[in-house]
């Protein structure tokens, strides 16, 4: 919902206060409040915001550590399962064990099935909405007509004439594409829910393996459905294609929209079952043999791809959001396992204090998001990482990297690869994503795209090695543990949209301490204690307005397609804390009569 209000200023009365509170098309209340210059066409100040408050880093405290990953699976409705996962990482280092290869390898496949349907659900369902035919109709009607006179350049492939007609597909309800992604996000849910059990909240993932029965039909299963979709992600990568380098070239600058630096993040996804031992010491060791590569890319270098380095970076800072700093309060681990000092703002040394107050977007608070950043020890500066939406961080630190290559997804050092079989329809084909010029709004929705096909070429990858495993005999995928007395972890993976670990700290068996941190308190984080905007706020401010519409019935398309390029999901961002209350007004007696008491 978009609002307006005039400054009161007469000399700046083109100026208007813009707000967009509750995001469409995304999940959780995320707000966006701007100012807008109408005379120069420019977004000149935003404020993100979130207005929900949770607290699973505050409950947490005292439960059985074997329950952190189904408890933490109801973050969000959108991505539990790369919550659970994460969380058994965490318990596997803490406890000391790892899971058997075929256990990870299952682990992998449901992983890579809901990588290939929330991408592909969040591109062709909700954020195209932003391309299609009605709403360029609607913000920009001289391009719709460009687009209606324009050749598709990949049409041979993916059988769109013009470029209007690939808009006219993806419009809601009623366009082709639109309707096959649907179909499309049914086929890679069952694919899932073979390997994790249920779908979003795993019943089959736990710390030391997975409870899924290994059979060959259960891989087989899998297989077919995969292979079902490759048609469909032969064609969406060209015909996502067609429609971005369409924008550039009938818009000529329109890359700058959405832009910010280079500062993106990637924790690294898909364990080796053949490296990974989950042992701190050994984590930079097992965290490059994953099958997309952890790094820190800034300014497009790869400055590390060091999990220990990542991990140690990690700082939690305050300044616009509605909490008490915890400088004074208890530091719950001072060095880690290799003997590196760990940082009071590190999340295994982090209380959350939450302090409810009114919303102050002049210069105050205004939101119950904190502000993550990663500390570049080269320079002393506390990074405002983003993950570009999830696949972007991930494509780019992955192909610097050079280190993957396992035929099906092979990395370059400048590009990643990606080769598909033949399918029904279509011959085998090599897809190529190259680094981009850019982190803008355009790239992260394009990266989306590619690395749907990177999640079905690590999957044909992923369930030929389990299908070799059970043809040897190994179908062991669960490993008996202890808890202990005292310990420590962190688990890194990839949530759908970006970067996600988990930290733990136990004591007399129980949490002492624990804090996931998905991506989007990363991408939606307000303004820190340095004054440095986080990447929804940085890459709005300074936005050029290229819709054509007037003042008044403006409908702000280009800020909108820049905050969802990064897919928020808001309930990550923020938790939840019940204090102490009382009892306002009974409305419900649940016992209905029964003699129950509420």
């Amino acid at each position: 919902m978009a609002t307006t209000r005039e400054r009161i200023k007469p000399e700046s009365r083109n100026v208007v206060d813009m707000s967009w509170d509750p995001v469409t098309r995304i999940v959780g209340n995320l707000g966006i409040y701007t100012k807008i210059d109408f005379d120069n066409r420019e977004v000149i100040d935003c404020k993100s915001t979130s207005s929900i408050f949770r607290g699973y880093s505050v409950f947490m405290k005292g439960k059985d550590p074997r329950d952190a990953g189904f408890i933490t699976s109801r973050i969000c409705g959108i991505c539990g399962d790369n919550h659970t996962v994460c969380s058994i990482y965490a318990q596997n280092m803490a406890y000391g064990i790892r899971t058997p290869p075929l256990g990870e390898w299952i682990m992998n496949l449901g992983e890579a099935a809901e990588y290939m349907f929330d991408h592909t659900i969040f591109q062709d369902n909700l954020i195209f909405v932003d391309f299609c035919e009605q709403m360029v109709k609607d913000t920009n009607p001289g391009l719709l007509d460009k687009a209606n006179k324009t050749d598709a350049p990949r049409a041979e492939i993916h059988g769109y004439k013009t470029i209007g007609d690939i808009m006219r597909a993806f419009n809601p309800f009623e366009g082709e594409i639109y309707k096959e992604a649907l179909h499309f996000s049914r086929v890679t849910r069952e694919m899932f829910c073979l390997m994790e059990g249920r779908h979003v909240h795993p019943s089959t993932m736990y710390p030391g393996g997975v409870g899924t029965v290994a059979t060959p039909q259960l891989f087989t299963d899998y297989l077919v459905r995969l292979l079902r979709c490759l048609d469909f992600v032969k064609r969406s990568v060209p015909l996502n294609d067609d429609v971005f380098d369409f924008f550039y070239e009938q818009l000529p600058g329109y890359e700058k929209v959405g832009l910010r630096r280079t500062l993106l993040g990637c924790w690294g996804a898909f364990n080796n079952p053949d490296h990974v031992d989950y042992k701190y010491e050994n984590m930079n060791h097992w965290g490059n043999e994953m099958f997309v590569t952890p790094g820190v890319v800034v300014d497009g270098e790869l400055v590390t791809h060091d999990l220990v380095d990542i991990n140690l970076g990690i700082r939690i800072l305050l300044g616009s959001s509605y909490y008490e700093d915890w400088v004074n309060e208890e530091t719950f681990v001072e060095k880690d396992p290799l003997g590196n000092p760990i940082d009071k703002r590190h999340p295994w040394n982090q209380t959350t204090l939450p302090k409810p107050q009114k919303r102050d977007l002049e210069g105050g608070n205004y939101s119950w998001v904190m502000s993550p950043r990663w500390y570049d020890t080269r320079t002393g500066d506390h990074l405002a990482l983003d993950t570009g939406g999830g696949p972007l961080a991930r494509l780019w630190a992955t192909a610097l990297a050079n280190k993957v290559d396992i035929g099906y997804v092979k990395a370059t050092g400048s590009s990643v690869q990606i080769n598909l079989p033949r399918s029904a329809q279509l011959p085998e084909m090599q897809l190529e994503w190259k680094i981009p010029q850019w982190s803008n709004t355009i790239e992260r929705d394009r990266a989306r795209i590619y690395f749907v096909a990177y999640a079905a070429g690590c999957a044909l990858h992923f369930v030929e090695q389990a299908l070799n495993l059970v043809r040897q005999g190994q179908t062991k995928v669960f490993q008996d543990f202890e808890v202990p007395d005292e310990a420590i972890g962190c688990g890194f993976h990839e949530a759908v949209r970006g970067v996600l670990s988990h930290h733990l700290v136990i004591r007399n068996k129980k949490i002492a301490n624990y804090h996931p941190y998905p991506p989007t308190p990363w991408n939606g984080s307000p303004t820190d204690s340095y004054g440095t905007p986080g990447p929804y706020e940085d890459s709005v401010m300074g936005l050029q307005l290229f819709e054509e519409n007037d003042r008044e019935s403006f409908r702000g398309i280009d800020i909108m397609r820049t905050v969802r390029s990064f897919d928020p999901c808001l309930p990550c961002g923020v938790h939840m804390y019940l204090g102490k209350g009382k009892t306002l007004k009974r409305v419900h007696s649940p016992m209905l009569g029964m003699g129950g008491s509420t």
